[in-house]
């Protein structure tokens, strides 16, 4: 399903789910705009249930384009509980979107877990998306998120206190005020 945004509910659409909404502004005007949508409808019906997609039509929104500073379509804007938490201008190869997608919902899913946790991750934004990077690598390969900072062996039992976030991380951010690979924080 996708949600059809307006000013008159644009922040309620954006702020009533704890999923994050993906939203294209776009123009029914612009082609690139007009590629990009069945891209974005194939990574969301492939990821469902991973995040909403909603469509901001520039023209129906124009309150909230000139609030996100929307001078460039497509633009597309991944929210959490109605904040920004990342985006990307223009027209991008599928394969591309779908990385970028998988590296922010998996920093979102991590800050949601140091958030219930009492701690918070990396204040190094760069840092904390190597680490994702490394996380994302070591699922593709081993078909967990082992963290990147710790060796995987290939014995799943004993390879099981290693996914992130892995069997060490409290206790290291107590002792030391950061886990291991520096995602989380105290």
């Amino acid at each position: 399903m996708i949600i059809n945004l307006s000013d008159e509910n644009f922040d309620q659409e954006l702020s009533k789910t704890d999923k994050p909404v993906l939203v294209d502004f776009y123009a029914s005007w612009c082609q690139p705009c007009k590629d990009l949508m069945p891209v974005l409808e194939r990574i969301a019906k492939k990821m469902e249930g991973r995040f909403i997609l909603a469509k901001a039509n520039i023209d129906d929104v124009p309150l909230n384009a000139q609030k996100f500073s929307i001078n460039e379509i497509p633009n597309v804007i991944l929210f959490k509980q109605g904040r920004m938490k990342a985006g990307f201008k223009g027209a991008m190869p599928e394969p591309a979107i779908e990385e970028w997608l998988e590296q922010e919902l998996t920093i979102i899913g991590y800050e949601d877990y140091a958030a219930k946790n009492g701690f918070k991750l990396n204040p190094n934004k760069e840092v904390v998306k190597r680490i994702a990077n490394g996380l994302l690598a070591n699922e593709k390969k081993y078909g967990e998120k082992y963290c990147p900072c710790r060796r995987v062996v290939g014995n799943k039992e004993e390879d099981k206190a290693k996914i992130c976030p892995c069997q060490w991380h409290k206790e290291e951010i107590e002792k030391q005020g950061h886990c291991l690979c520096n995602l989380f924080f105290h």
